[in-house]
């Protein structure tokens, strides 16, 4: 798996060319299962939630993707797409809360799970829009350029966290266990190349007086943090994809799906 290239041999993320409108291309434009493309008048307003979240999957991608192209290379129009985003997924989020009570007392068992799943994907992949936004907002009020071991590590941080929700939007598409088992491995690799960071700065600022300098990389931590919480939002989501696929839940029982 490549995770600092510009392509993947897998083909997984599809990613907005630079040439798109702030970095990012529409959801709706290109994918065939958003609500606008895919919901024709006789499907059911439960089937159009469930499409919703799949639009949602891919717009926090699209957000943590751009979070990759700002710290990268310091792009303004990166950084208004995840602001764009951010806002797309607050809409969408107003939309299921709005819908999924009267569509939940019209369908069977197996339906009502799929839509709780939605209402719970929606809550984490809102979620990760905020972390998006609150990651590239702690890097744009740096005044210094950003280390190139932090930049490296950020950039690390957010091509697997892509390649993370891209896979739990496939999963949740096909209900295929193997992208929610890849997304649980992937978790704990996000955790060390975050806590790699947070060591280098502390052994730095133990060797170092200079506290101003440790202050002026405060900011870095912070968006660190962040990105390694959306990991966690996207952990979360593969263990929802793992309910839908199997129909019991996978609180419990994380540790063996995620390496058998």
């Amino acid at each position: 798996m490549t995770v600092s290239g510009t392509s993947r041999s897998q083909g997984v993320v599809r990613r907005p060319r630079p040439s798109s409108r702030a970095a990012r291309r529409p959801a709706d434009a290109l994918d065939p299962l958003t609500p606008t493309a895919a919901m024709s008048s006789e499907q059911l307003p439960e089937d159009e939630l469930s499409a919703m979240v799949l639009r949602a999957c891919l717009i926090a991608r699209d957000a943590v993707f751009n979070v990759r192209e700002s710290i990268a290379t310091g792009s303004r129009l990166a950084f208004l797409a995840i602001k764009d985003c951010e806002k797309e997924l607050d809409q969408i989020e107003r939309r299921i809360d709005e819908q999924l009570p009267g569509a939940i007392t019209r369908v069977n068992e197996t339906k009502a799970r799929e839509l709780l799943a939605c209402l719970k994907f929606i809550t984490d992949l809102e979620r990760i829009g905020d972390l998006a936004y609150s990651a590239v907002m702690h890097l744009q009020s740096r005044r210094e350029k950003l280390p190139a071991a932090d930049s490296r590590q950020l950039v690390e941080m957010a091509s697997r966290l892509c390649e993370m929700i891209e896979r739990v939007h496939q999963g949740f598409l096909t209900r295929d266990l193997a992208q929610a088992k890849n997304v649980l491995r992937s978790d704990p690799q996000v955790d060390a190349i975050c806590l790699a960071l947070f060591q280098r700065h502390l052994a730095a600022k133990a060797t170092n007086s200079a506290t101003q300098a440790s202050a002026q990389n405060f900011d870095i931590l912070l968006a660190a943090q962040a990105l390694e919480r959306i990991g966690d939002h996207a952990k979360n989501l593969a263990e929802e994809v793992y309910g839908l696929a199997e129909g019991r839940s996978l609180r419990h029982n994380t540790r063996k799906l995620a390496y058998s």
